[in-house]
């Protein structure tokens, strides 16, 4: 079974349209066999698609540090549920377990998550796919700044097109059936 790791937010958002996100994902997750790595929380964006996957049949690997356990409120039905040290542990194991990364609206703890493994791919240490999905235009400003970076010399064009953005579910779906 190919796994995909998702980076999203502990928060729901501002709008129920990004927990719909999330278990829409989680469906075409388990629809198409695809295991879910993730955070390993009940809460937020995070939750939501873990819930979704769950609830279709599919395969869930939570990753928790044990800061977070509470505060999170780790997910306690999920298929297995790792509770790591840190958050350096959290992202190694998180890295090891899958085969691609997506990347839902989330904040800092996201983007944490998204640019150590982009950095880990720019630096050779793995060649797995790294998609961002841009619901709504969520990432525009992000996907601006990079594209900015770059044109001022700061991101190479081969390392801006590490990052795969995703804009709409049928965009999704392709890059399911590439894993």
């Amino acid at each position: 079974m190919k796994k995909l790791c998702i980076f999203c937010g502990s928060a729901s958002g501002n709008t129920v349209a990004y927990r719909e996100l999330a278990r829409a994902v989680g469906v075409l997750l388990a629809k198409n066999n695809i295991g879910l790595v993730y955070g390993g929380a009940t809460i937020g964006v995070m939750g939501a698609v873990a819930d979704a996957v769950l609830e279709n049949g599919g395969v869930v690997i939570g990753v928790i540090p044990k800061t977070l356990v509470d505060y999170e409120i780790a997910h306690k039905g999920l298929t297995e549920l790792h509770i790591v040290e840190d958050m350096h542990q959290r992202k190694k194991l998180m890295y090891e377990s899958s085969d691609a990364f997506l990347s839902l609206p989330g904040g800092m703890g996201t983007l944490d998550e998204m640019f150590e493994i982009l950095t880990w791919s720019q630096l050779k240490l793995h060649s797995k796919p790294c998609f961002i999905y841009n619901f709504q235009g969520f990432y525009d400003s992000l996907l601006a700044f990079l594209n900015h970076a770059n044109a001022e010399g700061f991101i190479k064009g081969e390392h801006l097109s590490l990052l795969k953005e995703v804009k709409d579910e049928e965009s999704l779906v392709s890059v399911i059936h590439t894993l």
